[in-house]
């Protein structure tokens, strides 16, 4: 007798049964997320897109746009100031890894080796960051004039006064100056904590060996945040090349476009010369190249957490 094999498919319900339990189950986590996608979508994609579209345009809120295809980038690229702007900006970027950079490791590394006064030691190096820009600015200013504390502490030593604001060699040097001492502190607690979580035990090796305070932080502190120095870098470089906000109260781009980086062009571009499609052209590049320095980003990110 020949038995015929019948196959027998699950219901339909059986199939769809565990896609709807899923959803029911997550139902109120992607309900208190769905606001935030909202807002992140509305206030952050949309005007996006729309820059992306209007570098394309000649923008005029009152008659209307009108499409010009590539002028825009025309306009950029044969605009010298923009390559002035572009100059500038990898100088401020170069000159905050140089002075900058460094500050927070070094800070981090130098409080870890406290053994009285280590929760001291961290609140006054957090404190300059929260410092409002008004005061910061206000208090910099002062600093930097020419009968200020600093040029008075110069011609003490006999150095002479230095022009710190307008002066174009200066300048930029001193904002960077600036914003080293408002926000190495952030950085220093995120190079802390990688320190603080260091084995003991290496350190208690190296010393039994007979190693000194500097081979212990050459083979054995420095190698261990070695990841977080490469995120916190690609974090900086992002973060410096769009640097304006003090050229902007400081200087003003100047003195002779000394500090007039690419975004502070931007903004110059936008609304003082209200040229909103010349200015979307600029933001779109600007896009590009920070795109490609977040996705460098999130590969260190995950290359770190993969690492821990």
């Amino acid at each position: 007798m020949n038995e015929t094999a019948v196959s027998v498919s699950p219901p339909k319900s059986a199939v769809k049964g565990p896609k709807r339990g899923r959803w029911r189950k997550h139902f109120w986590g992607y309900a208190f997320v769905l606001p935030a996608v909202i807002i992140f979508l509305l206030f952050l994609w949309l005007p996006i897109l729309k820059g992306i579209v209007y570098s394309f345009y000649h923008v005029d809120f009152v008659k209307g746009n009108t499409f010009v295809g590539m002028d825009n980038y025309e306009t950029v690229f044969r605009d010298p100031v923009v390559w002035k702007a572009v100059k500038n900006t990898l100088y401020y970027v170069l000159l905050c890894l140089v002075i900058g950079f460094w500050v927070p490791i070094l800070f981090a590394i130098a409080i870890s080796e406290l053994k009285k006064f280590q929760g001291f030691a961290r609140i006054a190096a957090y404190l300059p960051y929260v410092v409002p820009v008004v005061v910061l600015y206000g208090l910099w200013r002062w600093l930097y004039d020419p009968v200020g504390p600093f040029n008075a502490a110069l011609m003490k030593l006999g150095i002479g006064q230095i022009n710190f604001m307008t002066d174009t060699k200066w300048s930029m040097i001193s904002l960077v100056v600036m914003e080293t001492w408002q926000q190495f502190g952030s950085a220093m607690l995120i190079y802390l904590a990688a320190v603080l979580s260091i084995p003991k035990d290496w350190y208690e090796a190296a010393e039994i060996d007979g190693a000194g305070v500097w081979k212990r932080i050459r083979h054995i502190t420095l190698p261990s945040i070695r990841n977080q120095i490469a995120l916190l870098l690609v974090l900086q470089l992002i973060a410096t090349s769009q640097g304006y906000q003090s050229q902007l109260a400081m200087l003003d781009g100047g003195p002779n476009n000394a500090t007039l980086t690419y975004a502070l062009y931007i903004v110059k571009y936008a609304f003082n010369n209200l040229n909103y499609g010349v200015a979307s052209a600029l933001g779109v590049l600007m896009f590009l190249v920070l795109g490609v320095l977040a996705v460098v980003q999130h590969r260190l990110s995950n290359r770190g957490g993969d690492a821990s």
